[in-house]
C-alpha cells in the first residue's frame, strides 16, 4: 500500500508546498486517477488522511481534498446486470448460504458472514469493529472505522466520509445473540492462554485463532469463494453482501433514504442504483407469473 501511495499519489503531490495545494487541484487529480485506477478511491482516503494530520499540525488550516467526488462512468450509473451477471443473492440463495456457514464454520466466522449480510457494512467496517462499538441494550452497532493493512500492520482509520461514520439498529436478537456467543468464546479463549482481563471494549471483534491481531482484510473473500465452490452457489463478491443487504431492504418495503443511511452512501445515486436493479428484477418476475398464468 506505501508503494502504490508513492506510485499513484507523490508524483502529483510530492513537488508541491502543502500551503498551496488547492481543492480544484485535488479535483483534477482524483479526476486523473480514476481513468487509470480502480482504487481511486483508497487513494483519495490516504491522501485527506494526510491533509488531516496537516490540519492537525496547524501546516494547513483546511483540507483540500474535503469536498473532491469520485467520477463515475455513466455505464456505472446506467447498467442494469442481466440474470447472469446479476451481484447479490436473492432470498433464497441467503437462506441457503446462511444454513451453510451455520454447519461448516466456526463461530468467528458465522458472526462475521452474519454482520455483512444483515448490517451491510463494507468488509473493512466489519473487521474495524471492537466491542465498545456495540450497545446491548440500545441494540445497536456503531460503524466509524475501517481495518487498513500495510507491511507495518493493521489499524483502524476513520471512516473517509461522514455518512460513513453511523450507527445503525440490530432489530433482530438473533445478532445480537451471535455477538454476545462469540464474546463469551473469546474472553474463555483469552482466558486459557492466561489473559487475565478477558475481553476489552477495545478488542477486536474478528481476530486471529492464535493472537489478537486483527483479520487479514483478504480473509473474508477467500472464506466466501470457498464456502460458493463447495455448495454450488451464484458467483458473488463480499462487497456484493452489502448490495444483497440493500436489495432485500428495497423487497421488504424500506425508503431509499432509509437504505442509504443504514449503507453510508454519501452519494444517493449509488442506492439508487441498487434501487433501479431491484425494480426491474421485480417487474421481471411479474411479468414471467402473468405470462405462466395465461399458460395454465
Amino acid at each position: 500500500m506505501v508503494s502504490k501511495f508513492r506510485r499513484q499519489l507523490l508524483p502529483h503531490f510530492g513537488k508541491l508546498k502543502m500551503k498551496d495545494i488547492t481543492r480544484s487541484y485535488c479535483q483534477k487529480v482524483i479526476n486523473k486517477l480514476a481513468k487509470k485506477i480502480k482504487t481511486v478511491d483508497n487513494m483519495r482516503m490516504y491522501a485527506s488522511q494526510v491533509f488531516e494530520y496537516a490540519v492537525k499540525m496547524e501546516i494547513r488550516a483546511t483540507n483540500p481534498m474535503k469536498g473532491t467526488t469520485i467520477p463515475k462512468a455513466e455505464k456505472e450509473h446506467l447498467a442494469v446486470p442481466t440474470s447472469e451477471s446479476r451481484n447479490y443473492w436473492e432470498k433464497a440463495k441467503i437462506k441457503k448460504f446462511l444454513a451453510a456457514v451455520k454447519r461448516d464454520c466456526t463461530p468467528r466466522d458465522q458472526l462475521m458472514f452474519h454482520l455483512l449480510i444483515y448490517t451491510g457494512a463494507r468488509k473493512g467496517e466489519v473487521l474495524a469493529l471492537r466491542w465498545g462499538d456495540v450497545d446491548a441494550k440500545a441494540k445497536t452497532i456503531n460503524f466509524s472505522k475501517t481495518l487498513f493493512q500495510d507491511k507495518s500492520g493493521f489499524t483502524s482509520l476513520t471512516s473517509k466520509t461522514a455518512a460513513s461514520r453511523r450507527i445503525i439498529s440490530l432489530d433482530d436478537n438473533k445478532t445480537l445473540a451471535l455477538i454476545k456467543k462469540r464474546r463469551t468464546s473469546e474472553k474463555e479463549r483469552l482466558l486459557a492462554i492466561g489473559s487475565t482481563t478477558g475481553t476489552q471494549d477495545n478488542d477486536y471483534f474478528f481476530t486471529r485463532e492464535d493472537d489478537s491481531t486483527p483479520l487479514r482484510l483478504a480473509y473474508p473473500n477467500d472464506k466466501l469463494a470457498e464456502l460458493i465452490k463447495a455448495h454450488n452457489l451464484h458467483t458473488i463478491t463480499i462487497h456484493s453482501l452489502r448490495h444483497t443487504h440493500a436489495s432485500l431492504l428495497f423487497e421488504a418495503g424500506a425508503s431509499i433514504k432509509e437504505v442509504q443511511e443504514r449503507l453510508g452512501h454519501s452519494d444517493i445515486q449509488m442506492t439508487m442504483n441498487i434501487y433501479t436493479h431491484v425494480t426491474k428484477a421485480a417487474k421481471e418476475k411479474a411479468a414471467d407469473r402473468f405470462e405462466k398464468f395465461l399458460e395454465l
